[in-house]
């Protein structure tokens, strides 16, 4: 049966690019409904993280509102990830102001972090255009593991002097751990009333939760209803009166379509600082992406990725949006919340859309210690405890990955924990990537073709060597050491080296040069060398490089895809070049059409 036009045509070309489309194909009711129970509880925590970063970068509070509105909605429908939630974040607003600081004007300032917002986007795109987020699958899924603890670990921290009711202490610019110290130092004492509201909200969750487990209720929204009833409470007793802090007023209005100033000048000046933020954005939502779809199983594409969080970025721009990526606390809560596509973070969109323009008056009534409360608990719950342990039993070089990675995320930074734990998994990899195996194979007596055993006794006229791995640059140097090797075994009576190429990849010009001296040191010693289970790709790239003239068309056996294959093809190739057998040979007694010869493992 032949493809729909909807799977093979323009539409499938569509569902690709915007992956939000194709999952209205199967979208049910109950999905929808989770969607929007879990986007509406995302948008109420939204709301004050929106006005909070929209401070840290240095802008008025309804440019982060516009930010989770408008960002949130276009990567929500590009997205390929179905819980993760864009807009603005901690570490992408900090990075803004260290961008944008210098600039003393006010409006000035907004003007340069709208435009440094549609540089960011641009180079995203750019990225996803070129491919190159795939790249993120050389990082080790233990830097996700090491993140997320990292990241929960920051979250508790963060929240606890809203749950403490404690006032925040300390500039934008100093380290976390110091603003962290200071304000529990001197920030205050505990207010009993906030603690109250933050345990309260605690408790009723964790209620609500086991109430859910219990009862087998899929969709009971357990964050929105802690949030509703925490407002009422708080109006009902009059708590803001008691010094209880509370979101604050919501200004109602929504953004305009303006196109940003470009500025040659300005944009020269933060083109550093938006390729750093650019890639830090990449990063901060792929690496929450990852662990988000580690627990769903949901196939994640990258470059999809990236594109939507350039999109996002691009678009937010000409709604005076400023800089922003997947947001690690509100991509919790949408999860935990049973967010089953990304529509849920259109619905998120829309939620906090209507919150400023009809519901300002009562969403000023939820207290911040509820939220702290919440984000408290989401962060213990987006630990994947059993992946931890798992990861910190394997290898000590995931133990080291995992401790490193969230170490320096509270340590250093969130950003440059990921930059940490990336470069760790390079170190990693490159080594293992670098490893090139050499086996040495002999003949039976009944023509068995097998890797030789310490008791094996070698053959004195044909060596038979077997190399596997990446023949590039990184492992030009164990090769040839191999390759000293086998010269240190020929010996006069040695004629013919086989060399069995078949699992050799991916070669360059550095692999290919320790090739190619081999070869030329073996002309010159007169061994005949034969090369089998040459890959076409492999053969072509070394005619291509210039080795063609150090071996004749006989002595290399391609690949062959049949039975008699190239390898023991150059073994019989082998005999009949030394023309007669060494005294030691266990075939000497057998008749050379007696001796078949077959490959075993």
């Amino acid at each position: 049966m032949s493809d729909s036009p909807a799977q093979t045509g323009p539409m499938a070309r569509l569902y690709q690019i915007i992956p939000a489309l194709e999952l209205l194909r199967t979208y049910r009711v109950s999905d929808a409904r989770a969607d929007v129970i879990a986007g509406v509880t995302v948008a109420t925590v939204a709301v004050p993280q929106a006005v909070a970063y929209a401070l840290v970068a240095g802008v008025p509070a309804e440019y982060g509102l516009y930010t989770a509105i408008v960002m949130t909605l276009i990567g929500a429908i590009f997205a390929s990830s179905r819980q993760l939630i864009n807009g603005p974040t901690n570490a992408i607003s900090i990075a803004v102001l260290s961008v944008v600081a210098g600039i003393p004007d006010e409006n000035l300032r907004i003007q340069a972090v709208i435009l440094l917002t549609f540089m960011i986007g641009a180079i995203q795109v750019l990225i996803s255009v070129m491919r190159m987020g795939d790249l993120t699958r050389y990082i080790s899924h233990s830097v996700v593991i090491g993140f997320t603890v990292g990241a929960g670990a920051l979250i508790v921290l963060d929240q606890l002097k809203n749950l403490l009711g404690f006032k925040s202490i300390g500039g934008v610019h100093d380290h976390f751990l110091s603003r962290f110290w200071q304000t529990m130092t001197s920030g205050g004492s505990i207010h009993v009333e906030t603690l109250a509201v933050g345990v309260g909200a605690m408790g009723l969750l964790l209620v609500l939760r086991a109430v859910k487990a219990r009862m087998g209720w899929r969709f009971l929204p357990e964050l929105f209803i802690v949030v509703v009833v925490s407002a009422v409470v708080m109006a009902a007793l009059g708590l803001a009166d008691k010094g209880v802090k509370v979101v604050g007023t919501i200004p109602a209005s929504l953004p305009d379509f303006d196109v940003p100033t470009f500025d040659a000048g300005l944009m020269r000046d933060m083109a550093t600082g938006a390729l750093a933020i650019a890639v830090l954005g990449l990063l901060e939502a792929i690496a929450m992406a990852k662990s988000i779809a580690a627990q769903t199983r949901d196939k994640l594409d990258i470059n999809q990725q990236c594109l939507s969080e350039g999109l996002a970025n691009v678009a937010g721009s000409f709604y005076q949006c400023i800089p922003g990526s997947g947001s690690l606390t509100r991509s919790a809560i949408n999860f935990q919340a049973g967010a089953v596509t990304q529509w849920s973070g259109v619905v998120a969109a829309v939620a906090v859309a209507v919150i400023m323009l009809a519901l300002a008056s009562y969403a000023k009534y939820i207290p911040r210690a509820a939220l702290a409360g919440i984000l408290v608990i989401t962060a213990w719950k987006m630990i994947d405890w059993k992946a931890v342990a798992y990861h910190l039993r394997a290898t000590r070089f995931d133990a080291a990955i995992v401790g490193v990675t969230a170490f320096s995320a509270v340590a250093i930074s969130i950003e440059f924990c990921i930059l940490i734990g990336i470069l760790m998994s390079f170190m990693l990899t490159v080594p293992r990537a670098s490893r090139m195996r050499r086996t040495e194979f002999m003949v039976s007596p009944e023509g068995s073709i097998h890797e030789r055993l310490p008791e094996d006794k070698p053959c004195n006229k044909i060596l038979i060597f077997g190399f596997e791995g990446e023949l590039f640059f990184g492992a030009a140097t164990a090769l040839d050491h191999h390759f000293q090797y086998i010269e240190s075994r020929i010996t006069d009576d040695t004629r013919v080296v086989v060399l069995r190429m078949k699992r050799l990849r991916n070669p360059d010009a550095p692999g290919l040069a320790v090739v190619e001296e081999f070869l030329t040191r073996m002309k010159k010693r007169n061994v005949h060398v034969l090369l089998c289970g040459v890959r076409v790709h492999l053969y072509d790239t070394m005619v291509r490089a210039g080795l063609g003239p150090l071996f004749g068309t006989k002595d290399v056996f391609l690949e062959q895809p049949v039975r008699e294959t190239s390898t023991m093809l150059a073994i019989k190739h082998a005999y009949e070049l030394i023309g007669e057998t060494c005294v030691d040979c266990p075939r000497k007694e057998m008749s050379a059409r007696e001796r078949p010869f077959y490959y075993t493992v």
